[in-house]
């Protein structure tokens, strides 16, 4: 009884969802989890009977992108887990997608096939070898109409590069080069070489002993094909430049805003480190993430940011009992919509939160099953600190920790969100009139 239930336990940690992303037309999202699968869903062409019913997101493709392994040199497991997955820019009828676990990354080509050819003259029909002395006549072989399959082929496996986990990658837009990220290292490959790569940032201390700071997360400038950035524990972001150094260990800018000494703590530190940051599409803009905020930065202004987003400011009160069940170490990601105008990001119990740049107006909507039946509309939740608690509030002390959102992604034209809870994907858009 017992093993059924560490069994059940097992599979069910596989599902969790580790990364969602929606590539660069939206027709396609695909999701990576603990156990190592990629789905990708495909939006529905609009129906004609039906022309108000957009497209619906069904299941398009699933795949094993990579297995548990074990590193022999130090005795380490490597989990299969996907930690983030980046779409290539379509260039013809396949898709292709970069999906990485803590040391590989591979490139995916997702195509279709509806033909198959037939009529060999060298083979029977089954594929096997004929003996040449039978073959009496020529035979030309024509094009068969097939079920329509989607295979998903490994093209390239990035290997052997980093030391640490790596924790992000970034395709750059010259469509030829993409980033990998690790704890202490950036390196730069080229998309058709998978045997050398280049390392751009290197932070390791000579004496491991100094190590103060960690990168958490890098990204290439949507336009701009010489610019990076990459953002750290101490919750600083530094913005390099390839062209100005092969190493680029030296930044041109830095962003930090200096602490504020009245909010100072034990945590402050565990607070202040960036868990995802992410430029503007427009590229004037960027955005980070920390433990309780989402801050918007412009670009050419580096001592503070432009806007600052509290998430769930009512859990500063509770950090220590966060600490101790680890949950402040969890790390949310934030995404802006198309149109740079709104940010989103996850937060606890379900919840995830968007921000309206304009009109500064937020709002908390929850991802759950008793809610999202085809068509139902969110309704706003509300957290209630102290005092009395309205009837449709929820109070800070029954929220459940263990049901976090901590991936999130936007449609880059229209409306359509994509948010991972544990185990469920839940996709949401706006209404339809």
């Amino acid at each position: 009884m017992h093993l059924l239930e560490e069994d059940h336990r097992r599979c069910v940690k596989a599902d969790i969802i580790s990364t969602v992303e929606f590539n660069s037309t939206g027709e396609l999202l695909a999701t990576g989890d603990k156990g190592g699968r990629v789905v990708v869903f495909q939006r529905e062409q609009e129906s004609k009977n039906q022309p108000h019913r957009r497209g619906e997101y069904n299941v398009y493709s699933t795949f094993q992108s990579h297995e548990p392994e074990f590193d022999y040199l130090k005795s380490l497991e490597i989990e299969e887990k996907i930690n983030k997955i980046r779409w290539l820019p379509q260039q013809n009828a396949a898709y292709f997608l970069l999906s990485t676990n803590d040391k590989t990354v591979k490139l995916w080509k997702i195509s279709e096939r509806d033909k198959r050819p037939e009529g060999y003259n060298l083979k029977d029909d089954d594929g096997r070898v004929l003996d040449p002395t039978t073959i009496t006549a020529l035979r030309v072989p024509v094009l068969r109409p097939v079920d329509l399959m989607v295979e998903a082929t490994p093209r390239r496996v990035f290997s052997n590069a980093h030391t640490y986990h790596i924790n992000s990658i970034s395709v750059n837009s010259d469509n030829e080069t993409y980033m990998s990220t690790d704890d202490l290292r950036i390196n730069l490959w080229n998309l058709e070489i998978t045997n050398r790569s280049f390392n751009i940032v290197d932070i390791k201390p000579a004496n491991m002993e100094e190590l103060t700071e960690v990168i958490t997360a890098a990204e290439f400038h949507p336009n701009q094909c010489n610019t990076f950035i990459y953002s750290s524990s101490k919750g600083s972001i530094r913005l390099c430049d390839m062209r100005a150094a092969a190493l680029c260990d030296n930044h041109c800018k830095f962003f930090e805003e200096p602490e504020d000494p009245s909010n100072r703590s034990f945590f402050s530190e565990i607070i202040s480190s960036i868990s995802d940051v992410k430029f503007s599409h427009s590229g004037r803009y960027l955005m980070t993430r920390d433990y309780l905020t989402v801050k918007v930065w412009d670009l050419n202004m580096e001592y503070k940011p432009l806007e600052t987003y509290q998430v769930h400011e009512y859990l500063r009160s509770k950090l220590c009992s966060l600490y101790e069940n680890d949950c402040i170490f969890d790390k949310f990601e934030c995404v802006w919509n198309g149109t740079d105008s709104v940010l989103m990001t996850g937060s606890y119990n379900n919840f995830f939160r968007m921000f309206d740049r304009n009109t500064k107006r937020d709002v908390t909507l929850e991802a759950s099953r008793e809610n999202s039946k085809p068509r139902a509309i969110l309704k706003p939740r509300k957290v209630c600190v102290g005092g009395k608690r309205r009837k449709d509030e929820i109070s800070v002390d029954s929220l459940d920790l263990s049901k976090k959102i901590l991936h999130t992604a936007w449609h880059p034209s229209e409306n359509i969100i994509a948010v991972a809870a544990t185990n469920n994907l839940y996709i949401f858009q706006d209404k339809v009139n």
